[in-house]
């Protein structure tokens, strides 16, 4: 499977980077966007560095490129998953602008009729984020909140992150062990 992940300049970056690490370590080809306000945010919230993420990717693309493959319909990629998703890209993705490289990928695999996720990062939210989120769920999105469960009875932040990280490999179709299921 062709999965392309990008990776948004919201807080929680370290929920697309572990994204990343679990993707790399299955048999998908991963291509990789990390927009201009994650590259500082990975910086400031994790001891994880940009340069070093975007060697490891099988594909990685600038943001601002929109002539790279994933801007046309044509180019085959299986899924997307933006994560964290900021509600800037959120906006853009629900309202058709595709002033990015992620948000005209995204555009595409909605008018392609391919797997979308969108793991957004933001609280409280406002009225115009909901209804973004809805807009973008009726385009046929999937819409993953990075709101973690607390039943698999976590011990540490990382326990929290594996259990997003495992809900969207599960919409991924991607078998995992990273959270104890409810039995």
């Amino acid at each position: 499977m062709k999965i392309l992940l990008s990776i948004g300049g919201a807080s929680g970056s370290i929920y697309g980077i572990r994204l990343f690490e679990d993707l790399l370590k299955t048999n998908n080809e991963v291509h990789l966007i990390v927009s201009d306000g994650a590259k500082k945010i990975i910086e400031h919230e994790t001891d994880y560095s940009f340069e070093v993420l975007k060697t490891k990717a099988n594909f990685y693309y600038d943001n601002s490129d929109m002539f790279a493959g994933p801007a046309s319909g044509s180019f085959k990629i299986d899924a997307m998953v933006v994560c964290p998703c900021s509600m800037k890209t959120l906006s853009a993705i629900a309202n058709g602008f595709g002033d990015t490289l992620t948000s005209r990928t995204a555009s595409c695999c909605l008018k392609e009729d391919r797997k979308l996720i969108l793991v957004i990062r933001e609280t409280p939210l406002d009225l115009p984020g909901i209804k973004n989120m809805l807009t973008a769920k009726q385009a046929g999105a999937t819409i993953l909140p990075a709101m973690p469960g607390f039943y698999h009875k976590p011990q540490k932040i990382e326990d929290l992150v594996n259990f997003i990280v495992g809900k969207i490999l599960d919409q991924l179709n991607i078998n995992h062990s990273l959270f104890e299921r409810w039995k």
